[in-house]
């Protein structure tokens, strides 16, 4: 095999010098980070205008465009844009700001307020193990039906567990925040439903419902193939998805082996972490696919397609297994893990 290449951006898009651009510097811990702060407003100055427009003027071939635009277009960089501000210090001055933007982006995107609370709090804590609320251990992770199952148990019961589990571990205040929130949004998308139930029911009810479907189909294509013999060890119960489009939108967010091993780590610097720990990532046997993103991994997994999930697999260097060997290497990684095997120690470094 010869070097392997990595593609995905390594460094943020380049702006132009500005009084607008030193001043969202300004706002900043971290100027890298000042492509956020130009999405959100890309994003809030597109979407108000398309709410006020369904609310004075609704058709249902515009509220098929406006979805278009929320959800496949806008929706999954600003979800991953999230989920890089609640890892790292994000806006420096204004510091109110810090919760108001979620907060914001949860009211125009569907996107759960207690995302923090579940994700940070909860999600990298337990690391994919049995307390973890959305574990993909105790489910055959090649079976639709088992995807339901988890998907309809997250949906429907995530406020009792997120509560409970926090709570025990004597972090009331964020359950109290997670829960709040949600009732609040809850209650927002309830009361427009009486203003005009055709303009809420395309712009709030929907991407309530489909963006909680959209991270938990990822979630799953990105915790799909564990070791059983060390479920708790980062390297062995994740993925990493390289040169994909996926990564191009959504700040690197394939690289979930790295993710979890250093939570912090900034989004540009995750191919060259990849890179530089290839020899480690070969010899604790990860699994790393190529122009596949997590919600395609998870697609192909339900399809039974593990032929093609083997074509986009990735030989890292001295690996020669040949496809129907790297097949039943993912087979094996895809089985239920019983409740009796160890979990073994959380990896983190």
């Amino acid at each position: 095999m010869g070097t392997l290449e990595v593609t995905d951006p390594t460094s943020v898009p380049g702006y132009a010098p500005s009084a607008f651009q030193r001043w969202v510097v300004g706002l900043l811990y971290d100027p890298r980070d000042a492509v956020f702060v130009r999405l959100t407003l890309r994003s809030v100055g597109i979407m108000l205008p398309l709410v006020a427009l369904l609310y004075v003027y609704f058709t249902w071939w515009l509220a098929a465009l406006v979805s278009l635009v929320q959800l496949p277009l806008l929706a999954p960089p600003v979800i991953l844009m999230l989920h890089n501000t609640m890892h790292r210090p994000f806006i420096k001055k204004h510091r109110f700001m810090n919760r108001a933007h979620p907060y914001l982006m949860s009211a125009l995107f569907g996107i759960p307020t207690g995302y923090m609370e579940h994700h940070v709090a909860m999600h990298h804590v337990e690391n994919n193990l049995r307390a973890d609320l959305s574990s993909t251990m105790r489910y055959q992770r090649d079976s639709f039906l088992h995807w339901l199952v988890y998907f309809f148990r997250f949906f429907l019961f995530i406020q009792v567990e997120i509560t409970r589990y926090l709570v025990s571990r004597g972090r009331t205040n964020l359950a109290w925040r997670a829960v709040v929130s949600d009732l609040v949004h809850v209650g927002a998308i309830v009361g427009l439903m009486f203003v005009d139930w055709r303009p809420t029911l395309v712009l709030f009810l929907f991407p309530y419902v489909a963006v909680r479907f959209m991270m938990m189909i990822g979630n799953w294509g990105q915790h799909a193939f564990i070791d059983a013999s060390r479920p708790g060890d980062s390297y062995a119960n994740s993925i990493t998805c390289i040169n994909v489009a996926y990564n191009k939108r959504c700040f690197n967010d394939g690289y979930h082996i790295g993710h979890h091993v250093k939570q912090n780590r900034h989004w540009t610097e995750m191919p060259k972490d990849f890179l530089d720990h290839i020899d480690r990532y070969k010899k604790e046997g990860c699994v790393v696919f190529e122009r596949l993103d997590f919600f395609m991994v998870s697609v192909l997994l339900f399809l039974g397609r593990y032929d093609v999930l083997a074509r986009r697999f990735v030989r890292l260097p001295g690996d020669t297994r040949t496809d129907a060997e790297v097949i039943a290497f993912l087979k094996e990684r895809t089985r239920r893990i019983a409740a009796d095997v160890p979990e073994g120690a959380v990896m983190n470094a």
